[in-house]
């Protein structure tokens, strides 16, 4: 059959019902449905996606996802001959509704949906039956327009849900409650973008568009509230390289019918009470009464409870029925099993510190992006927190510490986190960790000679979660890789450099003694470039060595300026000290360099001189926090480009 493009899409969008959008996109006559060429050098444009909800009492949504795609490259079209949409069967169902080509030629073909696919979604370590609906469109040219419609009944996805078959697995565990997190960012220009959420009368439902701005509108429909959210003209959301999370920089939206966290606090501490997540069990017990015999403080008992946790409880998320999500499998699972994610581990320590007799909690927080005042359950990972004897309460992640010397991971510093107390708690936000906290600190010992081989020591120490990173070949890794792997550091300085001899100092794999401490001692021929009166070399502490620790460098310090915020793997504390003796009659050429900069976000200091006939080379580099604000970014980078280049090359002469 052939159809005019204009009628035949227009059509399509009023089929599907979102006429009742202000500036409807069902309107034949509207000319702006075509007229895509303001958007060249794209290989698609989205010219309408929408997403319509009706809220029933329960909580549970009825969804329509609806997008219509105008395709403009070869390239565009091999992106969207198959269409996906993930959901979880424990939660919700989807299906194609329909689905349909408008050829450029004038050609409509409708699409059987019935032979779209159902199938298990791709997945890696958490193997909770998560699935794909695929319909594949088929080969596509530029100028073609695909639309399909997809429906949904369930609710979001939050890590939570039950196994029942009947229609109470639709229903969110918060009963009557709904929210929504939508993002207005796009991947491709997209002409209209609205969403549409129907609610019963009596539901009060809050709202916030952050970091940016839509058209709103709420109006009464058939006995019921409609809230509209459209945008119209959105262009893919240009990223920075190390920039925070998308949620936390592009437009979206967020609504919730919960009116404050501390609702969300109450519920979530009486559905694991209620379900007896944390009963005692006698082999456990024996476990916490054998770990904490001779420990007298309450941290001493709090740190080895939280080690053995993230030490022992593999992290494997298979599907181990009801308990799923908000609700924590129980003590007896746990212990048994030696196995779950992050709520099954967290909830083995709630158990253990409850059986030597703290008052601990589960909680959720956002690992990776912010959580905002509106309650909706941005969560992705669960922890503990305990009760003081000064009556505060302090997080615990045995998730993200395992061989680690911390009890909550700096890496998770400045993120929200909600606990479930029984007196109900807001949002809470985990504080800063100090840089000195996580101090790496390599000194060097070295000579050199007037043929430029380079022989010595340096020593490398490093504390949280510096530590961690140094550690792991050895908490994590085979005792037969050790060597190589230390090997494969000194080599990074050189191909031809050749290791002497290593002191581990301690068990290295003995992470709770002190901090990490290793001693090299090397030979490296060649290693300066040697003229007729001058020698030219990289000190070694400069050159290499261990740079996984340090994950700033990874962040591009050469972008002058930033629109969003950006992140760093944790706080730091960069020390680096060296000596080199010097081939006699040698002297540094030029003067001796110092700098020093301060600020709220980074400091650096350093000196590189001459004492007698060695030159010394000291620096050190602090980094504040984990998250940053665009502002700080000056600041940031000034003090990591000094650091980078401060006495990065040494020229000597006679």
């Amino acid at each position: 059959m052939k159809k005019s493009g204009v009628l035949a899409l227009c059509l399509g969008l009023w089929i599907t019902g979102y006429a009742q959008e202000e500036e409807s996109c069902r309107m034949p006559a509207d000319p702006t449905l075509m007229q895509v060429e303001e958007y060249p050098g794209y290989d698609a444009v989205a010219i309408l996606d929408s997403t319509s909800v009706v809220v029933e009492p329960t909580g549970s949504g009825a969804f329509t996802v609806y997008k219509a795609v105008k395709i403009q490259t070869v390239k565009g079209a091999l992106a969207n001959r198959v269409v996906k949409y993930e959901y979880d069967p424990l939660t919700a169902h989807a299906e194609f509704r329909h689905a349909t080509i408008y050829r450029a030629n004038g050609d409509v073909i409708n699409l059987d949906v019935t032979t779209a696919c159902d199938y298990a979604a791709p997945a890696r370590a958490i193997y909770w039956g998560a699935r794909e609906i695929m319909l594949e469109a088929g080969r596509l040219e530029p100028g073609d327009i695909l639309e399909y419609e997809i429906a949904k009944k369930g609710f979001t996805y939050a890590l939570l849900g039950s196994l029942e078959d009947d229609e109470s697995r639709f229903i969110p565990p918060m009963q009557g409650h709904f929210y929504d997190i939508v993002p207005f960012w796009v991947n491709e220009p997209t002409m209209k973008k609205v969403y549409k959420i129907s609610i019963p009368m009596e539901k009060e439902m809050q709202f916030w568009f952050y970091q940016g701005e839509c058209a709103s509108s709420m109006h009464y429909e058939n006995g019921r509230k409609a809230y509209i959210f459209s945008s119209k003209n959105i262009l893919p959301f240009k990223k920075e390289a190390n920039m925070v999370d998308l949620f936390d920089a592009a437009p979206k939206l967020m609504m919730s019918s919960t009116p404050e966290w501390k609702d969300k606090s109450l519920w979530f501490n009486k559905v694991n009470e209620d379900y007896g997540s944390f009963a005692p069990l006698p082999e456990a017990q024996k476990k916490v009464d054998e770990l904490i015999r001779g420990k007298k403080t309450e941290m001493e008992k709090i740190a080895v409870l939280t080690h053995w946790v993230a030490d022992n409880i593999r992290y494997s998320g298979i599907s181990m029925g009801k308990g799923e999500g908000f609700t924590l499998h129980n003590t007896e699972m746990n212990y048994t099993d030696r196995c779950g994610v992050c709520k099954d581990i967290a909830a083995m320590l709630i158990s253990f510190l409850r059986m030597a007799g703290f008052e601990a909690y589960p909680a959720m927080t956002m690992a990776g992006s912010r959580v905002e005042q509106i309650p909706a359950d941005h969560f992705n990972h669960c922890v503990a927190v305990v009760k003081l004897e000064n009556g505060t309460y302090m997080p615990l992640d045995p998730t993200w510490v395992p061989f680690c010397r911390e009890l909550w991971s700096s890496a998770e510093q400045q993120q929200n986190y909600l606990p479930g107390v029984p007196e109900g708690s807001d949002l809470c936000l985990t504080p800063v960790s100090a840089p000195e906290n996580h101090y790496v600190r390599i000194s060097a010992r070295n000579k050199l000679d007037a043929k430029g081989t380079l022989t010595g020591q340096f020593t490398i120490r490093a504390e949280g979660q510096s530590d961690s990173n140094i550690r792991r070949i050895f908490t994590l890794g085979w005792q037969t890789e050790w060597k190589s792997h230390l090997e494969k550091q000194l080599l990074a300085v050189s191909p031809k450099a050749r290791m002497i001899g290593v002191d581990y100092g301690r068990d290295p794999k003995n992470y709770q003694a002190a901090p990490i401490s290793i001693t090299f001692r090397y030979e490296i021929p060649d290693y300066a470039i040697v003229g007729s009166n001058e020698i030219l070399f990289k000190p070694i502490v400069m050159n290499n060595l261990y740079n996984q620790v340090k994950s700033y460098l990874r962040i591009n310090t050469d972008l002058e300026d930033r629109q969003y915020g950006f992140k760093d793997a944790c706080s730091r504390l960069v020390e680096l000290d060296e000596t080199i003796q010097l081939p006699k009659g040698f002297r540094l050429a030029g003067e001796e360099i110092s700098a020093n900069s301060n600020s709220e976000v980074a400091d650096f200091s350093g000196k590189l001189y001459q004492e007698g006939d060695r030159i010394v080379l000291n620096q050190e580099l602090a980094l504040k926090k984990r998250v940053y604000e665009a502002a700080d970014w000056a600041d940031f980078r000034k003090a990591v480009n000094t650091h980078k280049s401060f006495g990065e090359y040494i020229v000597v002469t006679k």
